[in-house]
């Protein structure tokens, strides 16, 4: 899938091995793992078969979000643009659910 970044922090973090913007090595790591997933598949549907994600559509206010499990703190939330073959992937953000 192709993807957009909400901010340009998101997108250095991916790329750049020197910047960990404030996360811990393990948060690093496991967000350029996810990146390359989501960069390797067609669709969303294929997250949900992974269960060790817990991909799963936020509730409320963030109804049009998802998010991804990096580890037992943090998240990766998602949104998705488009339909079909030119749906985008939008990186939101990496939040702290504890």
């Amino acid at each position: 899938m192709d993807v957009i970044f909400h901010n340009k922090h998101l997108d250095r973090l991916e790329t750049d091995a020197g910047f960990e913007s404030g996360y811990s090595a393990d948060v690093v790591r496991a967000y350029r793992k996810r990146m390359q997933l989501i960069r390797a598949v067609v669709d969303e549907r294929e997250f949900y078969s992974l269960k060790s994600l817990n991909f799963e559509r936020l509730k409320g206010k963030r109804q049009h979000q998802y998010s991804m499990r990096l580890n037992d703190q943090w998240r990766l939330i998602l949104e998705f643009e488009g339909k079909g073959r030119n749906k985008m992937v939008v990186v939101v953000d990496i939040e702290d659910y504890h």
